[in-house]
């Protein structure tokens, strides 16, 4: 992103899950504060993608990658605070409302993002009167320039205790170095700890269909000032985590999605094809 000017993908990312909620049966992810943390022109964009009854298919793939993602990285955060873990980070978290609505009365939440994204999600907050509660704290980083564990310790985060990460929309817009970096950090941390994130394979790779789509989605970030750079093919990135400390490994593939969520059912949305996968990893 631009520095001194908030990330546009994220407000984008807030808008389709908000879109989600009102025009895509089944919902898959429900948010009640995403369209009450979006600004009065998000909301009215949001309106606008669900009235759309002629949509690119591509663009409603995107929208329900969007929210499966993010019903993926809450389902597996309940699993490790079934195991014990009480410390929770949202990497990137531009909009993410978790915190805001956490039903775990002993999780700590981590909000971490570049400074002059969260000082706008600072301002959505207030306007909203969405309440920030004593759980969680704020924790400005810029992934290219800062170090995680600095920005972390700052807020409070306890490096001694498992803690469980997710990391949504980010991967594909960093550097390789400053990818592995926090892939690092989360792999040294106890056992028990873990992240969530998604990511994309490189074009080579990709169906013709799914060229395509991403050429028309990389044109946009580009133009937006957050170009895509980083892209793992799936058995060089679990040989990458295992390296530094992972143990545990699920590569979520666009059919193992459509089978989590979907079932095979005719008629249903459909994530968009096979470049975007989901991957949960624990130490």
């Amino acid at each position: 992103m631009i520095d001194g000017r908030r990330s546009g993908t994220a407000e984008r990312v807030a808008i389709r899950r908000a879109a989600h909620s009102l025009c895509d049966r089944p919902v898959i992810f429900e948010d009640p504060l995403a369209m009450r943390i979006l600004s009065e022109e998000g909301a009215a964009r949001a309106r606008a993608e669900a009235a759309e009854v002629e949509q690119h298919a591509w663009m409603r793939g995107l929208r329900i990658f969007v929210a499966v993602r993010s019903r993926f990285a809450e389902e597996e955060l309940a699993l490790a605070v079934g195991q014990g873990v009480r410390q929770y980070v949202v990497l990137g978290a531009g909009l993410d409302t978790f915190a805001y609505r956490n039903p775990f009365g002993e999780l700590r939440v981590f909000d971490v993002d570049h400074p002059d994204t969260q000082g706008w999600k600072r301002e959505r907050l207030r306007h909203a009167e969405i309440a920030i509660p004593d759980s969680m704290r704020f924790a400005p980083v810029d992934f290219e320039r800062d170090t995680l564990a600095h920005g972390l310790e700052a807020a409070g985060f306890r490096s001694g205790e498992a803690a469980f990460f997710s990391w949504l929309g980010v991967v594909p817009y960093l550097t390789r170095d400053a990818a592995l970096a926090t892939l690092r950090f989360i792999g040294g941390l106890p056992r028990g700890s873990g992240v969530v994130f998604d990511y994309a394979i490189p074009r080579a790779s990709m169906g013709e269909a799914e060229r395509r789509a991403f050429d028309a989605l990389a044109e946009r970030v580009a133009r937006a000032g957050e170009p895509f750079r980083l892209f793992f093919e799936p058995e060089h990135l679990a040989a990458e985590l295992r390296r530094l400390g992972f143990t545990k490994i699920e590569d979520t593939d666009s059919a193992a999605i459509r089978t989590r969520w979907f079932g095979e059912k005719s008629g249903e949305p459909r994530p968009h094809g096979r470049s975007g996968r989901l991957l949960c990893a624990w130490v």
